[in-house]
């Protein structure tokens, strides 16, 4: 049974008054109603707040890591283990061939119902999943296969063990190994992009997001609760973050947004799929045209271009003509 946020209940009763028309054999209704669900669609769709997005890109029905490579990967092989401790379920590696293609795609997974969220620990990769991660990466690299990573996690998981075990170096290790890798990579945010946990998977020549997934430093609860001391602020955090793919492409800090189905991936699957492997191949086939050099001096450049910040001081200078002018009178 199909899950509705509240901004979708009118959709959901639409759908309900189809699938009662289809039932008595009513045609014309069905026909009337499917029309009446296309405008509704439209308008709930194209008006939605940051918030709105913030739970679609949580949406327990979104499409996951696995249904996009079951819909986009053929004759696919998992790849597992660190070869240093274990296989990380939270992060899943696959190889396999997309249009003829062999390609490497590397995931974080949630998992759906209970037992599966278990154990994919709700997508919260300890530092062996990272670790495989780089692992499949170099191998990519070894045999020049593009790389697609699948962002979507809450964050990277904060227990005692996965400290243990070391991992803010793990992260920090991918960040630094995955700048220089050379083979073509690609990475989207196909869900919820959290933290560092999203990072270690995301220094790519290219970073993408569904146009319902979110990117943020922090969960907005988190942060709801760091400034507000009150996590019912997630709302207010969700606006002050800046999280959503409009956001983050308009501040450049992601390459490109791609249009999922305008009514979402969670009630679309295949068109979803779709437009993600369109979106992969167009980058391969446009990243492949350069050479090796060209392609890692073009992801170096992005990013150290990433982020800007001034100053109060700096702003004074402008006005006043320079930096210079500025010391020059204090």
């Amino acid at each position: 049974m199909a899950t509705y946020l509240d901004f979708e209940k009118p959709i959901e009763q639409i759908d309900l008054d189809i699938q009662s028309a289809k039932s008595r054999g009513d045609d014309d209704a069905v026909r009337i109603l499917e029309e009446n669900l296309e405008k509704e669609v439209a308008k709930t769709f194209k008006n939605l707040s940051d918030y709105q997005k913030l739970q679609l890109a949580r949406h327990p029905e979104r499409p996951y890591a696995l249904d996009y490579i079951r819909a986009i990967l053929d004759n696919s092989y998992e790849l597992h283990g660190d070869r240093l401790f274990s296989d990380d379920p939270a992060i899943v590696c696959y190889i396999g061939e997309i249009e003829g293609m062999t390609t490497i795609i590397i995931g974080e997974q949630k998992g759906r119902g209970t037992k599966n969220k278990l154990k994919r620990n709700f997508g919260m990769p300890h530092p062996d999943g990272y670790r495989k991660a780089l692992r499949v990466a170099r191998l990519a690299e070894k045999f020049k296969i593009p790389v697609l990573f699948l962002i979507d996690t809450p964050g990277a998981y904060p227990g005692l063990g996965a400290e243990e075990r070391g991992q803010s170096e793990a992260i920090a290790k991918n960040l630094f190994e995955l700048s220089d890798i050379d083979t073509i990579t690609i990475s989207i945010v196909i869900g919820e992009g959290g933290s560092g946990g999203a990072l270690a998977i995301g220094v790519a020549d290219k970073l993408a997001m569904m146009r319902y997934s979110v990117f943020s430093v922090i969960s907005p609860e988190g942060c709801a609760a760091i400034l507000w001391n009150d996590p019912a602020k997630q709302k207010q955090a969700t606006k002050a973050l800046k999280i959503t793919a409009e956001d983050l492409k308009e501040l450049n800090l992601v390459d490109d947004v791609i249009n999922e189905p305008l009514v979402g991936g969670h009630r679309n699957k295949k068109g979803a799929a779709d437009v993600l492997k369109r979106y992969f191949l167009e980058q391969v086939k446009e990243l492949g045209s350069l050479s090796s050099k060209e392609r890692l001096e073009k992801r170096y450049e992005k990013l150290m271009n990433l982020g800007a910040f001034s100053t109060k001081e700096e702003e004074s200078s402008k006005d006043s003509g320079s930096l210079t002018s500025f010391f020059d009178r204090s």
